[in-house]
């Protein structure tokens, strides 16, 4: 666990990140992205260390990967790039940078590595995990394929480097049907998260899926019933779920798609009202975008995706600290089915 007492004392040794108000004046052009939903006052308090990080950032030619359900803060001003585990997963492999920080959860960070294994991968906060991650190990796998001999192991890419490694393709919320539509077989296991394996089956009837029953903390919190109940009241509001919702949410909705998705249809469609049925920091992160669009409805928070802060990602980069390492075995047999997944939605076009 990070002693944020000692972080804080290290920087301090280092850095002016006392608040400052002609600094956040300065930074006006990062501020507008995020003024519907980060205060000025707040924006003081941010400003020193996101001019902290992104001077440092050049010294030690380092990026930032921001998943879509950072704060906006780390969203709109630090990172370099933004998106869901594809696109993430995508960059990681792009990128030319000798660093990369990870703004998100431990096995995207796991994932970067294993892409990229002669970078340094850095995590801010190493106790930042997934439930649902945390839901499956490789004996799962193979309790799985005992079960349903011959059929292949798609796994969701919220899973650790070894479950990766145990199964023979990854796929992500927004090429999960597709994944699964291209198996070359009649019966397809998904892991680990019951939800989207459920959806991905409506979605592709020609498959027998069979699933792993984990989930999501954030996801599985939402019914049905509570969406009903909000668009008695609010008839107006397009209701649009993430796929790891149970498919009870889904069809309550009026789209359903993965962050990436989701964010396409927004900018698409522009509705009056959206209530945005995931992790609520993705409705702070494109407020500003879409001005004409009111954001509604509940928020529910990811515990492990708030533990990444500016704070700690600016320790990360000055000590080099929080390097995530895998070992070079399990790192093969993972990149092979990471690497499965990213040829075979390049191939499909999606």
């Amino acid at each position: 666990m990070l002693d944020l007492t000692h972080v804080r004392t290290i920087l301090s040794e280092h850095y002016d990140l006392a608040p400052s108000q002609e600094l956040a004046d300065s930074m006006q052009d990062i501020y507008e992205k995020m003024d519907r939903v980060v205060t000025p006052y707040d924006f003081v308090i941010y400003a020193p260390y996101i001019k902290a990080i992104n001077e440092l950032k050049k010294t030690r030619n380092a990026v930032i990967l921001g998943h879509n359900y950072m704060t906006p803060e780390i969203f709109h001003g630090v990172s370099d790039f933004v998106g869901d585990s594809l696109q993430l997963a995508q960059k990681a492999t792009e990128v030319e940078a000798d660093v990369i920080v990870q703004a998100g959860v431990h096995f995207m960070a796991e994932t970067s590595k294993i892409l990229s294994p002669e970078k340094i991968v850095l995590m801010p906060d190493m106790e930042a995990g997934c439930s649902l991650a945390e839901s499956i190990t490789a004996d799962g796998i193979e309790e799985m394929r005992a079960k349903y001999p011959g059929a292949p192991v798609v796994s969701y890419v919220n899973t650790t480097a070894e479950v990766k490694a145990a199964s023979d393709i990854c796929c992500t919320s927004s090429n999960a049907a597709q994944i699964v539509a291209a198996m070359d077989s009649d019966t397809v296991i998904m892991t680990p998260d019951q939800y989207l394996a459920q959806n991905v089956a409506n979605d592709v009837p020609q498959k027998n899926v069979v699933y792993w029953p984990g989930s999501c903390i954030v996801h599985e919190q939402y019914t049905a019933e509570d969406l009903n109940e909000f668009r008695k009241y609010n008839p107006e509001t397009k209701i649009i779920a993430h796929p790891e919702c149970p498919p009870s949410v889904v069809e309550a909705s009026d789209f359903s798609g993965s962050t990436s998705g989701i964010l396409k249809y927004v900018h698409d469609n522009k509705p009056k009202q959206a209530m945005l049925v995931t992790e609520c920091s993705m409705a702070s992160n494109i407020a500003d975008e879409l001005p004409e669009v009111k954001f509604l409805g509940p928020c529910n928070m990811c515990p492990y995706m708030k533990k990444i802060t500016l704070e700690k990602i600016l320790y990360a980069l000055h000590t080099m600290e929080g390097q995530v390492e895998v070992d070079p075995v399990v790192s093969e047999k993972a990149r092979k089915s990471v690497e499965a997944m990213i040829d075979l939605s390049r191939k499909l076009g999606i």
